[in-house]
């Protein structure tokens, strides 16, 4: 019996697709799986049964991903599961950048006593008046899962569109439309597009990416929009820009202090994947994550661990270890293997920075003495008898 619990509410329709052979527990200590979303986790104590955490979403801020792989724990994310959610906000913030949506509600609120605001309301709205999105350019930073379909959505709302990645994947090079337009240097970006929208994680080398440097060679008449995390912009610069009339607009889906009620500021609560679809889709995600790994051993979208499919095992055993990326590891798991008499099948090893994961098919049952020894290897972080 596999144990889970969920650090967070998690869509049922995700949390259905556990079999009977799946128990939900309460607390995390009693769990070889645990399922989170907002659910800060760096100051919990993680115990030695689990096995497996997975995000229901992308950003994986909230989790400790070095002491995880320390341990043993793969930790998964849901890639693309709320990419159309996320999407369809970004369109939206553009559109209440562009156009005073938000100033005109507010004065038909201010006003709804008036009984004539028809009329009034004729008088009065070229005071929120804006401009169109259609003939103007985008440049789009980072071409993942949300980059993408914002990227090619623009293409077909009639924007002439840019998109920034270094790092492109060659599923998302596929998937992107012919129409939009590569561009090697990010600071043609700044210079140019009329709309920037952000999309890449959050690393040490991507913190603050558009800092006073970058806003200064922006229009005057530009637009920022950051749905993907808050510490990519230096805020405080983009609020002097703002303040300034050195950029028109920052649309940002974090609120914090700096930029709630600043002038050119608009906010939202963290909404980009708050929708029924985006939950629903993670939660399907996150499940099939988690079963693929505690049952096949397979790891997919992992984001401390590398990803490592055999599908499901034919044979009479399967193990699966979990070890530093040294020189030598290999031989000495095969070692084991062969003094105890056990052939291998098939193998699979992938490595991912300082870590790397070995997938074995064997022909005999691997006894507690073996996976002993192998757990015993220095390097090794965890060894799981599969089947």
């Amino acid at each position: 019996m596999h144990r889970y619990n969920c650090l967070n509410p998690i869509a049922s329709v995700g949390l259905d697709l556990f079999s009977d052979d799946y128990q939900k527990v309460e607390e995390m200590k009693d769990a070889e799986a645990v399922l989170v979303r907002s659910a800060a986790m760096h100051d919990l104590e993680l115990p030695d049964s689990l096995a497996a955490v997975a995000r229901a979403g992308a950003g994986v801020n909230n989790i400790p991903l070095d002491k995880c792989a320390e341990k043993g724990i793969v930790v998964f994310n849901t890639p693309g599961a709320n990419a159309n959610g996320v999407k369809e906000l970004v369109f939206a913030g553009m559109l209440y950048a562009s156009r005073d949506i938000v100033g005109g509600i507010d004065w038909c609120l201010d006003n709804q006593n008036d009984e004539n605001i028809a009329k009034t309301a004729e008088k009065q709205k070229k005071n929120f008046a804006g401009t169109e999105i259609a003939g103007k350019k985008l440049g789009v930073i980072g071409l993942g899962a949300i980059g993408v379909l914002v990227a090619n959505a623009a293409t077909h709302m009639g924007m002439e569109v840019y998109g920034y990645d270094p790092y492109i994947s060659v599923s998302a090079a596929w998937n992107l439309s012919r129409s939009v337009k590569h561009i090697s240097n990010v600071e043609d970006i700044y210079r140019e597009c009329d709309y920037i929208t952000i999309h890449v994680p959050l690393l040490d080398s991507t913190k603050k990416m558009i800092n006073a440097e970058a806003i200064a060679l922006m229009k005057p008449t530009a637009i920022v929009l950051n749905f993907a995390r808050d510490l990519l912009v230096d805020e405080e610069a983009m609020v002097d820009a703002l303040a300034a009339g050195k950029v028109k607009r920052y649309v940002s889906d974090f609120p914090n202090p700096t930029t709630v009620g600043a002038k050119g500021c608009i906010v939202t609560p963290h909404l980009g994947a708050s929708t029924a679809e985006s939950e629903d889709n993670c939660a399907i995600m996150a499940v099939r994550e988690i079963r693929d790994y505690l049952e096949n051993g397979n790891i997919t979208h992992s984001v401390n661990f590398p990803d490592c499919n055999m599908a499901a095992c034919m044979t009479a055993g399967r193990i699966g270890i979990l070890h530093k990326n040294a020189s030598g590891m290999l031989s000495r798991f095969t070692t084991i293997l062969g003094d105890a008499g056990i052939n291998i099948d098939g193998m699979a090893n992938k490595s991912k920075g300082d870590y790397a994961y070995a997938l074995i098919d064997v022909d005999a049952a691997v006894t507690e003495e073996v996976l002993e020894k192998l757990n015993q290897i220095p390097g090794v972080l965890r060894v799981r008898k599969i089947k």
